[in-house]
Parts: C-alpha cells; sequence; structure tokens
C-alpha cells in the first residue's frame, strides 16, 4: 500500500508539473518574419492586427522588415529570411514561370485596387490623365505592379508612352524606395507614391494629390500574403493564425471611426502627422481598398495578368492553381461571416 500510495503521488506531481508546462508562457509565443514591401497605411488592417493585440491573441509575435520592392521581399521569402511576405502576386507570377524550387504560394489577399497616388507639383483642379502628355511622370520600379497598373491606366485612356510632345514619358527607371527624394529633384511633373508618404510630401513641399490609380484602374488583386510552399505545408497552423489576426484587423476597420482607426494605425508610423495619417485612412476607406475575403478570385487573377500582359512583362499566363492556395483564407472567412 505504500508503494502504491508512492506512486500515486508521484504521477500527481507529474502531472501537476505537466500542466504547469501546458501554460501560457513565453515558448508558447511564435516568431513570424514578416518582409513587407513598403510601409504604407495601404496595409492598415495588417498593423492594426499588430497594435490591437490580434497577433498576441494567436500566439504570434511579428518580426517586420520592410523590403523596399516586391523583388527584394520575394527574395528575402525564397532565401529564408523571411517566413511571409506581403507584396504583389505579380512576384510569385515571375518566380514560378522561372521554373524555381520550393515555389512561393499565396495564401491570402489584402488589397483590392492600386494603393499609390498621382502627386503633382502643380495644382489641376479638374486632373485628366491626358495632362500629363508632354510630361514625365515616375511612376515606379520597372516590372513592378505600380508602373504596369500605371501603363494600363495611361494605355487604357488613349495615350501614349514615350519621350515625345504628344506622348507621356513614364519613367520606370527609379527604384521604388528613391521614387519621393528623386522626384523631390528633378524636373519631373508627376509621381506615384503610397500614403502616408503622398500627404507628407505634399505637406511639406506644397505639392498636390490630383488622382487616385486605384479608383482609375479599378479592382486588381495588388497586395497579398505569401510564402515557400514548404512553410506553408509545414506551417498550415501558423499561416491560419496569421491571417486570422489579419482578417480581425479588416473587420476593426470596417466597423471604426476614423479616430478609432487612427489610434489603432498610429504607432506603426512614428514620426508622420495626425492630419496625414487621417487623410491617408480615409483616402483608403474611400477608394474600398481592402478585400472582404481574403480569398483570391480566377477573375482578380487573371485581370493582373492582363495588365502584366499590357505591360509587356508576361508573355503566357499562369494557372490559377500555380499561384494561389485558397484553402486557408477560405476557412478564416468562413470562420467570421
Amino acid at each position: 500500500m505504500k508503494k502504491l500510495c508512492l506512486l500515486l503521488a508521484l504521477i500527481v506531481c507529474f502531472v501537476s508539473v505537466a500542466m504547469v508546462g501546458c501554460g501560457e508562457t513565453k515558448s508558447d509565443i511564435i516568431t513570424v518574419k514578416v518582409n513587407e514591401v513598403t510601409h504604407s497605411i495601404f496595409y492598415a488592417p495588417f498593423y492594426v492586427a499588430i497594435n490591437n493585440g490580434y497577433f498576441a491573441d494567436e500566439k504570434i509575435s511579428i518580426e517586420l522588415t520592410n523590403g523596399g520592392g516586391a523583388d527584394a521581399s520575394m527574395s528575402a521569402i525564397l532565401s529564408g529570411d523571411a517566413n511571409i511576405g506581403l507584396m504583389g502576386p505579380e512576384a510569385s507570377i515571375y518566380v514560378i514561370q522561372g521554373q524555381a524550387n520550393d515555389k512561393p504560394v499565396v495564401f491570402g489577399q489584402l488589397t483590392k485596387r492600386d494603393g499609390s497616388f498621382i502627386v503633382a507639383k502643380h495644382e489641376y483642379p479638374d486632373f485628366e490623365l491626358s495632362d500629363m502628355v508632354g510630361k514625365e511622370i515616375i511612376g515606379g520600379r520597372q516590372g513592378g505592379v505600380p508602373a504596369m497598373t500605371l501603363e494600363y491606366c495611361i494605355k487604357s485612356a488613349g495615350l501614349e508612352i514615350g519621350a515625345g510632345v504628344n506622348q507621356v514619358n513614364l519613367n520606370t527607371s527609379v527604384a521604388f524606395a528613391n521614387t519621393a527624394s528623386v522626384f523631390e529633384t528633378t524636373s519631373a511633373e508627376f509621381c506615384t507614391l503610397f500614403e502616408p508618404t503622398a500627404s507628407e510630401l505634399c505637406a511639406s513641399k506644397g505639392y498636390h494629390i490630383v488622382a487616385s490609380v486605384g479608383e482609375i484602374s479599378g479592382e486588381v488583386p495588388y497586395t497579398c500574403f505569401q510564402t515557400k510552399t514548404s512553410y506553408f505545408e509545414n506551417n498550415p497552423y501558423i499561416c491560419e493564425r496569421f491571417l486570422r489576426a489579419v482578417y480581425r484587423g479588416y473587420k476593426f476597420l470596417v466597423n471604426a471611426t476614423v479616430d478609432e482607426i487612427y489610434n489603432a494605425v498610429s504607432p506603426s508610423f512614428a514620426g508622420v502627422s495626425k492630419q496625414s495619417i487621417i487623410t491617408s485612412i480615409n483616402s483608403y476607406v474611400s477608394s474600398d481598398a481592402w478585400v472582404s475575403n481574403p480569398a483570391m478570385t480566377t477573375q482578380a487573377f487573371d485581370s493582373l495578368q492582363t495588365i502584366m500582359m499590357t505591360a509587356g512583362y508576361l508573355e503566357q499566363k499562369a494557372s490559377f492553381n500555380s499561384v494561389v492556395n485558397n484553402k486557408i483564407a477560405n476557412k478564416v472567412y468562413k470562420y467570421f461571416n
């Protein structure tokens, strides 16, 4: 009996220790390294998820880096420097068509239109794309979606691209991260910028936001969450928890006031004026920038590839299933709706 009692006591002690070990500790928190293509209020649902503690609720800690362009963000994923990339799906299309091993996969969409704005050095009260004829616009990196979408808009308006007096001079030689600084120091009359950079530059230099590229171009799967196939297959629950947190951020945005959104977003934009942040929020809310369903549609995917082909950066369209996997996105959407 004494031996039995001792054995039972040991069992109880072991179970108690095990239960303490199952409590919430720092070791339970999983760090997810995310590389964003740029830092913009355009990605507000993601920042809200960070600042409102939605990732923490999912036991995820975000380690955030900035790629300054989709090419760099994709390189970070493929090299293992990042687990997840926030960038345009064109990056995955380029890699897949290059027959890469452990190919990238899009597992959730965030934005559904171009998030850049046309900034001018002078006022254009009734701006039309034809106002850019004979002038230069710095339109982002060659082969990037911002530049390709802008080119698509210009051509759809019946205008020609070139350096002639009757053409729009679209400059795609400037690195994405350098657009604002180059615009300031050259004779270019126009450039495209994301918020809050656009509002901050206008406030400091007296420039003017004259149009939203996203409103002109219409819906397109502009920014998505992407990872390597191996990470997606080996960590499905992490990807699901990640996307669930982001979607909570979206749900907050569509139900919150501007002041509530400001309080949730501003910690991610230290040094940016309150007015610029509020202006940026209003711009993206009014343009209906974010998807209500993180699962990409085949129609949206086809629209993106049409833009890429129009710009001459895609010869043959990729199949939807070779780039996109909606399994987790569908599950997350169903969970909240």
